[in-house]
């Protein structure tokens, strides 16, 4: 009986055992397969046969597959896009949103306004993230900053920045979705100002796009982000003796390309790599934006892309070519000598505008019309430009600079027999000038009568003095003297 329970109890604990080395296996057969390593760059793959959307345009050169999720390729005057693959899907910025950040900086402020970091700005980010290691109470000029958010991708200096621009985080927040708004922006939400993940921080490479197009604008900011290295030095505020290193490969060198001119890179795990930058060659400058993508492919992309721009399109200065419509001077002005027939031009074509279409197009194949909608107040109108569809840009109808002096303004853009009028304009100046003529006449009228009309006019009014007697009395030459009424 004895060996009987040694034998029974053996058992069980041969079962228990088993069943624990059968729970760990499932355990761990689980856990290995829901973490196991994801092949990003099978995924990148896989993404070079997504759709390119701007291949589906009529008589447009088609564009290399690339391993981004989304990119964009616009010319940065006239806004014409020209490579487009899922330009409006929402995706992580990543520390490209510094692009923005920095734009408002150089908006809003002077660049040696003095930054101090604040407990926030500090321990609001990871210390072992992208930063500069400032510590509280620190204080660095606002261009220093700037260095350090573009250059060394700082983001305790980018929260320390919104801080000294908005007064605090929440309202330069606001400020960054304000400011995308007017850019253009249709996708984008911000919630911090340098780009650390949060599922509700999100853009679209057509809103990167648009937003670097204004940084790229700027050359100062153009120029720090094509800065490769900088040295910081010790202050009275700042106590470390450093250098920054940008990760950009192709502002380092270690990717060469010739033409271009900075941008900013950007990392997470949910973004992956993005990457904006900006390049320039024979006076077309184009933006681009990959987003996620893998390294070093961001680079490699967007140098592919960049080749693609500048190979097969072409820049157009509308001024120089535009033939359909006149500017017209219609004389209805009037200067401070000349009145009513001054020989001056009141319009002219923005000198500047461009619009960009294939090598293999002319001109002539455009087809455009005018707009009148959220004008300047130096703009008659503006003249847009279609490509088989495709906007390819625009051009400005602005007042000339030497109709400064004018007092009235009338002008019209004519197209063959067509004439386009800035109705806004000119029907105020109609009503003005009908009641200042209408009053003018009424007046000469009244003076002419009553007050200077001279003996003949005297004369005048003796005699209708005389016609109104003669109606009131008809009887005037009847002689009452004759009647007896007692008959």
């Amino acid at each position: 009986m004895f060996w009987k329970n040694i034998f029974k109890q053996t058992k069980k604990m041969k079962v228990k055992i088993t069943a624990f080395i059968l729970g760990i296996s499932i355990f761990l057969s689980q856990g290995i397969s829901s973490y196991a390593v994801v092949d990003y760059n099978e995924l990148a793959e896989q993404r070079k046969n997504l759709p390119i959307q701007s291949n589906s345009y009529e008589n447009w050169p088609d564009g290399p597959a690339i391993g981004a999720e989304a990119a964009i390729l616009m010319d940065v005057n006239s806004g014409t896009i020209l490579y487009e693959k899922n330009i409006h899907e929402m995706l992580y910025p990543a520390s490209t949103t510094k692009i923005m950040t920095c734009l408002l900086a150089v908006e809003n402020c002077a660049m040696d306004e003095m930054v101090e970091f604040s407990y926030d700005a500090v321990f609001s980010v990871p210390r072992d993230g992208s930063n500069m290691g400032i510590d509280v109470g620190e204080i660095l000029p606002m261009e220093d900053c700037l260095y350090g958010i573009l250059v060394g991708s700082a983001n305790e200096v980018a929260a320390a920045v919104g801080e000294h621009i908005a007064g605090d985080t929440d309202s330069f927040i606001e400020m960054m979705n304000q400011r995308a708004k007017e850019l253009g922006c249709l996708n984008t939400n911000f919630v911090n100002a340098n780009g650390l993940h949060d599922d509700n921080h999100y853009t679209t490479a057509y809103d990167l796009a648009l937003i670097a197009r204004a940084f790229f604008s700027n050359e100062y900011l153009a120029n720090i982000s094509n800065t490769a290295r900088v040295h910081f030095e010790p202050t009275d505020t700042q106590p470390d003796d450093f250098y920054l290193n940008n990760k950009n490969k192709l502002v380092s060198g270690e990717i060469k390309y010739e033409y271009y001119l900075g941008g900013k890179t950007g990392y997470t795990t949910e973004a992956r790599q993005t990457l904006v930058s900006c390049a320039e060659k024979d006076g077309m400058r184009l933006v681009c934006v990959i987003m996620k993508e893998e390294t070093p492919n961001q680079f490699n992309d967007t140098v592919t892309l960049f080749n693609y721009g500048f190979s097969n399109f072409k820049e157009v200065n509308v001024s120089e070519v535009e033939t359909k419509y006149t500017i017209e001077n219609t004389g209805f002005f009037s200067t401070g000598q000349d009145i009513f027939g001054s020989s001056k031009s009141i319009l002219q074509l923005d000198g500047d505008a461009c619009i960009v279409i294939p090598t293999g197009a002319e001109f002539e194949d455009v087809e455009s019309s005018i707009n009148y909608e959220n004008l300047s107040d130096d703009q008659v109108a503006t003249i847009e430009y279609t490509y088989n569809d495709v906007f390819v840009g625009s051009v400005s109808v602005n007042l000339a600079s030497n109709t400064d002096n004018y007092e009235f303004t009338s002008a019209s853009v004519s197209n063959s027999s067509m004439t386009i009028v800035n109705v806004k304009k000119v029907v105020i100046w109609i009503i003005v000038i009908a009641a200042l003529l209408s009053f003018v006449f009424f007046a000469f009228r009244y003076v002419n009568q009553y007050h200077f009309g001279g003996k003949k006019g005297r004369l005048a009014k003796k005699r209708r003095r005389k016609k109104t007697q003669a109606i009131r009395s008809p009887y005037r030459h009847f002689n009452f003297d004759d009647i007896d009424l007692r008959k």
